[in-house]
């Protein structure tokens, strides 16, 4: 089953960040789309972690950075090329879609750093207590690994961008948005680890 998991976590680290070339305004708060989805990266890396050891998950992770950077550079080539002489979207896909190097350099940063952390700290974790305390290293290794990831993209994508007040409340609101989710998606993720680990003929 690792190769399921794998494929939907580089499915939605993709997708999440094409979502996060919006803004989003919700009354005094600030978020990019890719919080909507982007989480879920975090949950699937959980089970990754838990299930599969670091070794795997960190190929999984690794595998996520390199089609990122596949995308991006396929993303720019189309821009390039010339469009149909009937094609009148060329602005709103270059908008959308276009390359900007410091994005593509935060969003890879954060990632890298942010999952590799958060599988690290899963791993170590569990090698000290053993399978007891799952709600704690998830939990526990959302709350660094989402730390990273949101602080260096936030500052790395933001920074003479926007004011600090605006980076702030992008950081602040991104990072707790996502924790929460991974708070309120605990018993599914127990659930899935649980499953899992019944099912998968290599988990010892």
């Amino acid at each position: 089953m690792f190769d399921i998991f794998a494929v939907c976590f580089v499915a939605f680290l993709l997708l999440s960040n094409i979502g996060a070339t919006k803004l989003i305004e919700a009354g005094p708060l600030i978020f990019d789309g890719g919080a909507i989805l982007f989480p879920l990266t975090y949950v699937i890396g959980d089970v990754l972690s838990e299930v599969y050891g670091f070794r795997l998950a960190r190929r999984a992770i690794v595998m996520g950075f390199v089609l990122s950077i596949v995308a991006s550079v396929v993303f720019w080539l189309i821009i390039l090329a010339p469009p149909a002489a009937d094609y009148q979207d060329q602005q709103a896909f270059q908008t959308v879609l276009g390359v900007v190097p410091r994005f593509v350099i935060a969003s890879l940063a954060g990632y890298l750093v942010g999952q590799l952390l958060n599988s690290w700290v899963l791993v170590r974790i569990k090698e000290r207590w053993g399978e007891n305390n799952l709600w704690f290293r998830l939990i526990g290794s959302t709350v660094v690994g989402e730390f990273a990831d949101t602080a260096i993209f936030c500052v790395i994508a933001w920074i003479d961008v926007m004011n600090w007040g605006v980076i702030l409340n992008l950081m602040f609101v991104g990072y707790i948005y996502k924790v929460g989710v991974e708070v309120v998606l605990l018993p599914v993720t127990y659930t899935v680890v649980g499953w899992v680990k019944r099912h998968e003929v290599t988990y010892h």
